[in-house]
């Protein structure tokens, strides 16, 4: 939870690196919060949670998008990589650049 916090507090950071523990607890909080919404909706039968959920799946494009260019950094590559099919799964998954690297120090050695 701490991640996902932290990633909204950086909601507009395009700059650093990222763990994959960061990205990956924020995209799995963005899911159940998301996901809870529309299934609050279709249990109650009213469309307001749906809307809830549609203004907050808006409200965190800009940190999911800033949170995946970081997650690139770590790896040493490009936020634009973040846009290629499969190849930016591959980054996400895959462990970061150990030491200092173009784009900032380890987070790794700051935890």
């Amino acid at each position: 939870m701490n991640y996902f916090i932290s990633s909204w507090k950086n909601a507009f950071n395009f700059n650093g690196r990222s763990r994959r523990a960061e990205y990956w607890m924020f995209f799995l909080f963005n899911m159940i919060i998301s996901y809870g919404l529309i299934g609050l909706s279709a249990v109650i039968g009213s469309g307001i949670p749906a809307g809830l959920g549609l203004a907050y799946s808006l409200a965190s494009l800009i940190p999911s998008i800033a949170v995946a260019i970081r997650r690139m950094h770590d790896n040493d590559k490009s936020g634009w990589y973040g846009l290629i099919p499969f190849y930016n799964l591959v980054l996400a998954v895959s462990e970061g650049t150990k030491g200092d690297n173009n784009y900032g120090p380890n987070p790794k050695a700051n935890a």
